[in-house]
């Protein structure tokens, strides 16, 4: 209740007004007011103003704080402590003054011992007396607020805080209950480490399943199961002369076939080991075969296909049994073979020894048997492509050691030992301008050496059907320096963010991959990000090509309205830091883009900052001086003050030129350091990747 200054009150007896009083006191008449600690009453403490005592002798009631303090933002609890985002903090109460008069609240903030009990008050006003800040008048049952000034509270620490209300006339008689909180970071990580640097690199081998393997071969979802069954198990030629007729059945790879080309494998690599021995050099440096083309596929199970963006190790082809048949339709004879492809483009001329871009390819033949009655056998491997620029070579024929084994795959029937494999080779170099997607198609034409007209065709499918052509070498000279060169494109390459050397920008792109609406980069969504390369067609306002710094200028340009939040002298010098990257379709400054935005105060705002726990380590903050309720999660990209080194060399050393990236490109960014926290939900703690 505010001071009554009615002419009713003025004509009270002062007699009356004294016995009416007697034993409750006046504000002059009351005892010194304690040191004001965790003990203290509000009216000790009495930063909102002083306390008239007068006014209960008019009736009047004490106003009364809620039950319930909260901080923010978000305003969430886990378990009973408030998590606060940013050291701007928010504390709120209700408070209700009986007589409909508006209130205020008083907020007192302490540090906590050890056990969570209150230790030493913190100084929120600075300058004032009583270390307290005290909130404008609300309505009675409204809710009061201050927000604490940046400095005063330290991310890490917990702490406690209580409210007292105040109508102008009279506080309440006790402090609300205690309500702790605690500033936690939605990342935390140390400071830039000096341990050997990440492969950003590396990329994983990846198994994939063909979209056509040939009519002969079923179709896999990638779960393993037959999304189309074989249409065609067995193909037959024309019949020769005598009536007789060849066929071939091709199978996927059984549990014999592969144990047959796990031997083969390991066979062909003591073979190397004997060649190292015998020059004197150690076992350890024979490699794969010197006939392999692509040299990590014989370690390589059968049954799977494999690839990278430059090599392709195709094990799931499987076998065909050759069928040789009289006019009556009687077997004369049988013979098996295995079958296997390889594919490799060089990403630049120099890269294949040659002087133009080039791709090879490669098939491996191997005889399991062959009755007699066959004689021998000869196979021809056709390859077809649609390239308007290519030139392709013969075949050339290697055995197993890597000997010219003549112009074809031929084998005599020999029932007295086994058969070599035969390791078909083609060169393909491309000379052409700009860039070409270029379609391949395979197949087998097998003979017998018991009749000179007779055939048999094996369809092995091609680089993939349309709008997938997974194994459809892209060729250009469009890459800025690098010579001209060739990739399987459809290989989605991943960069690895060293987050032993870039905590802070891997924290805050971990923490905007998992509250994107589209997960930018993130492989646990499965969501690629898509390079702006130089040939996209996207122009800008002065019609030239657009680039990175024309999405760059929309999110942390001059006139972005970014600007430094206060932090730590031990942060050092901070950028404004995007995510996605300006050089990425998923920037929110790309015209094109699913993110796309009129300005970067859209964004998600963040900020680095020291944590004050006392350890050596700095979190990722929001930024609340615009959005005050912080990041809502829905935001499509992210500005963030970060290290200016870490934001400038996070991304150096991207290998656009290796890994060929044109406009539109798929690739993946991991974070190791902070890929084991499971959500965004509690703070995610770095991790030293050794």
């Amino acid at each position: 209740m505010r001071y009554i200054r009615s002419s009713a009150w003025r004509h009270v007896a002062a007699g009356a007004v004294l016995a009416l009083l007697a034993g409750v006191g006046t504000a002059a008449a009351a005892p010194a007011p304690p040191t004001p600690g965790p003990g203290a009453s509000p009216a000790a403490v009495a930063a909102a103003g002083p306390q008239d005592l007068t006014a209960l002798a008019a009736g009047g009631v004490r106003p009364v704080s809620g039950k319930s303090p909260s901080a923010g933002p978000k305003f969430s609890k886990a378990g009973a402590v408030w998590r606060v985002i940013t050291p701007q903090v928010v504390l709120r109460n209700t408070v209700t003054d009986a007589d409909g008069d508006t209130a205020n609240l008083t907020f007192q903030v302490y540090t906590t011992n050890a056990d969570g009990t209150p230790k030493a008050q913190v100084d929120l006003d600075g300058a004032g007396q009583h270390g307290v800040l005290v909130s404008s008048y609300v309505a009675s049952g409204s809710t009061a607020k201050v927000t604490v000034p940046y400095g005063k509270l330290k991310p890490g620490l917990l702490y406690k805080f209580r409210t007292s209300a105040y109508d102008g006339s009279l506080y309440e008689t006790n402090w609300s209950p205690w309500a702790d909180f605690r500033i936690e970071p939605y990342v935390k990580f140390p400071a830039a480490q000096t341990t050997p640097p990440i492969d950003s690199n590396v990329q994983e081998i990846k198994e994939f399943n063909r979209s056509d393997p040939g009519p002969a071969l079923p179709v896999f979802a990638a779960n393993g199961a037959v999304k189309r069954k074989a249409t065609q198990e067995r193909s037959c030629g024309k019949p020769d002369d005598e009536g007789r007729k060849l066929c071939i059945e091709l199978s996927p790879p059984t549990a014999e076939s592969k144990a047959r080309a796990k031997q083969r494998s390991a066979a062909l690599r003591e073979a190397e080991a004997n060649k190292a021995r015998k020059a004197g050099k150690s076992v350890t440096s024979a490699v794969a075969p010197a006939v392999e083309l692509v040299d990590w596929c014989s370690d390589k199970a059968g049954g799977k296909d494999y690839m990278t963006r430059g090599e392709a190790c195709l094990k799931n082809i499987g076998s065909g049994t050759l069928v040789f048949i009289d006019p009556e339709g009687a077997e004369l004879g049988f013979g098996v073979f295995d079958f296997e492809q390889r594919i490799k483009a060089y990403p630049n001329k120099g890269s294949s020894g040659s002087d133009f871009a080039e791709f090879d390819q490669q098939i491996v033949i191997v005889p399991v048997s062959m009755d007699a009655a066959l004689e021998g056998v000869t196979m021809k491997w056709n390859v077809g492509s649609n390239c308007k620029a290519c030139v392709t070579s013969t075949t050339r024929w290697k055995d197993d050691q890597n000997n010219d084994a003549g112009p074809t795959a031929h084998w005599k029937v020999d029932p007295t030992r086994p058969y070599a494999g035969r390791w078909g080779t083609v060169q393909t170099t491309w000379n052409g301008t700009g860039k070409e997607t270029i379609d391949l198609g395979w197949s087998v034409t097998a003979r017998v050496d018991a009749s000179t007209t007779a055939i048999a065709y094996a369809d092995f499918g091609s680089s993939g059907i349309e709008g997938v052509r997974e194994l459809a070498p892209r060729c250009d000279d469009i890459v800025k320096g690098s010579a001209p060169g060739c990739v399987l494109s459809y290989f989605k390459t991943n960069w690895t963010v060293d987050s032993n050397r870039y905590p802070a920008a891997s924290a805050y792109y971990w923490y905007m991959q998992q509250v994107m609406p589209d997960h930018a980069g993130s492989k646990r969504w499965d969501s690629l990000m898509h390079y702006l390369g130089p040939d996209t067609p996207v122009k800008n306002s002065a019609g030239t090509t657009w680039t990175s710094s024309n999405s760059r200028n929309v999110i942390c340009g001059p006139s972005s309205a970014w600007s430094l939040h206060p932090a730590d002298a031990s942060v050092g010098s901070v950028d404004c830091d995007e995510f996605a990257m300006a050089s990425t379709h998923e920037s929110g400054g790309y015209p094109k883009s699913y993110n796309l935005v009129t300005s970067g105060t859209k964004c998600a705002q963040l900020y680095t900052d020291k944590m004050g726990d006392g350890s050596a380590n700095f979190g990722i903050l929001a930024d609340t001086r615009t959005a005050t309720n912080g990041p809502s999660g829905t935001e499509r990209c992210g500005r963030a003050a970060i290290s200016s080194a870490q934001n400038q060399q996070a991304f150096s050393g991207f290998p656009v030129p290796t890994w060929r990236m044109l406009d539109g490109d798929g690739f993946f960014v991991t974070l190791p350091g902070f890929e084991h926290c499971a959500s965004a939900a509690t703070t995610c703690t770095w991790r030293k990747v050794s």
